[in-house]
């Protein structure tokens, strides 16, 4: 029995709940940390400059975390990766806990950015390699309801701590340390991937492998890579402009737009978390059968008419709940969890993580350029906006419906194992 067969046969789910939960936690950073900047704006005087330049700083880091970390998990493999990101998070979370002035504040926000976003393709090259054909998607679909889970024990933290001061946002950040310290003892009892390992040795010996012949970072942009990788890059980048919309700006929007009040707006989303739980679980039901091309079709159809509904009805409590709905189909079926899927399915071994990364940070950035003009683009025409919204997602399921429309079921895993057979093969004739 290979190496990779042997880790495949070993406690699958438990990769994917123990690397999973880097989406947890890139939830949880992300929802409460601006919460625990307003509540110690009061305590230490952080400026409304320093506030913005920290949360920032906490966007910055993921996407730059993304690109490095998914380069040097294809570069060293994925355990001493996936182990130094988790040690780098639950120090800079402690270290936040006790920050009394904005400097020290920055400079953690800026790692506990760059650990979250460098463990996120490390983790998920993780799950996929030690998953089967059988499981494969649904494993890493699992990703998305542990992504879940963190936005709504997130919420809920927020809104529990909202008055307590400096020791609300000291809970806020004890609990990522305290979390991110579960999972780093976890992943010590998780080995380095064998499809990793294996085609790494296969690299070093000069056998030719698929997996072991493609490791520049110029072999994403050429040959048979460069379809999906172009197509997954413009997929990612263009859809997540509205993702990203919609959760940093919501309540903004419904607030000085629609005229509906704060506590209003906040309530609306919380029916959607149950239905947001049970829409996760069903995308695993179908992440690895042939169907999921037609859930993505139809995906990407609701999700254009979420931003349409605001764009030709305007910004009412009604058309939120009307709009809120369709794009919980959307993005369920045509945004990050199919993305993981065929992102993980159509690289190698040593190109994977690096172009999971490649991906994540590029969608990062230009969603945070996007937000710094998004509230003054909504004060001008929220309508055009949505319109706006409306024609990129429509043009990025575009590029992801003509590349993989005959790419979907097409994966690099299954070649690598079908030539990891043959390498087999001919050394016991040998």
């Amino acid at each position: 029995m290979t190496d990779a067969t042997k880790t495949r046969a070993v406690r699958p789910w438990w990769v994917a709940v123990v690397s999973g939960m880097a989406s947890y936690i890139d939830a949880v950073a992300i929802v409460t940390f601006g919460t625990a900047m307003v509540l110690y704006q009061g305590v230490i005087g952080l400026s409304p400059s320093e506030i913005g330049l920290a949360s920032g700083g906490l966007t910055f880091g993921i996407a730059v975390g993304a690109m490095v970390g998914g380069r040097l998990g294809d570069r060293f493999g994925r355990r001493p990766i996936f182990i130094a990101t988790m040690m780098i998070i639950v120090a800079s979370a402690a270290a936040l806990a006790v920050a009394d002035s904005f400097m020290p504040i920055m400079a953690c926000a800026l790692l506990l950015g760059f650990a979250t976003g460098a463990d996120l393709p490390v983790s998920l090259a993780s799950i996929s390699e030690a998953a089967t054909d059988a499981n494969r998607g649904k494993l890493i679909g699992f990703s998305q309801v542990l992504w879940s889970a963190g936005f709504i024990v997130g919420s809920f933290l927020t809104a529990g701590i909202a008055n307590l001061g400096r020791l609300g946002a000291q809970i806020l950040f004890i609990h990522i340390a305290v979390v991110a310290l579960l999972v780093l003892l976890g992943r010590f009892t998780i080995p380095e991937s064998a499809a990793w390992t294996q085609a790494r040795n296969e690299r070093r010996q000069g056998i030719k492998t698929v997996r072991a012949d493609h490791v520049a970072l110029l072999d994403l942009v050429r040959g048979s890579y460069r379809v999906p990788f172009l197509a997954l890059l413009g997929f990612y980048a263009l859809t997540n402009l509205a993702a990203n919309t919609g959760g940093q700006f919501g309540s903004y929007l419904l607030v000085n737009v629609g005229g509906v009040d704060l506590q209003t707006a906040a309530l609306i989303g919380l029916p959607l978390i149950p239905l947001g739980i049970f829409a996760a679980i069903w995308f695993m039901k179908i992440a690895d059968s042939p169907k999921r091309f037609n859930y993505f079709v139809i995906g990407a159809v609701c999700w254009v008419i979420a931003q349409l509904v605001y764009a030709v009805f305007g910004i009412s409590l009604i058309t939120a709940v009307v709009s809120s709905l369709f794009g919980l189909i959307g993005t369920t079926f045509a945004f990050e969890p199919i993305m993981k899927v065929w992102t993980q399915e159509q690289f190698p071994a040593l190109l994977r993580s690096t172009a999971q990364g490649t991906i994540i940070a590029v969608a990062r950035l230009l969603a945070a350029v996007l937000a710094i003009f998004t509230p003054l683009l909504m004060q001008l025409s929220a309508n055009v906006f949505y319109l706006f919204l409306a024609i990129v997602i429509a043009a990025g399921c575009g590029i992801a419906w003509y590349a993989f429309r005959t790419r979907d079921q097409h994966s690099k895993i299954d070649i690598e194992a079908q030539a990891e057979i043959a390498v087999d093969e001919r050394a016991a004739t040998a």
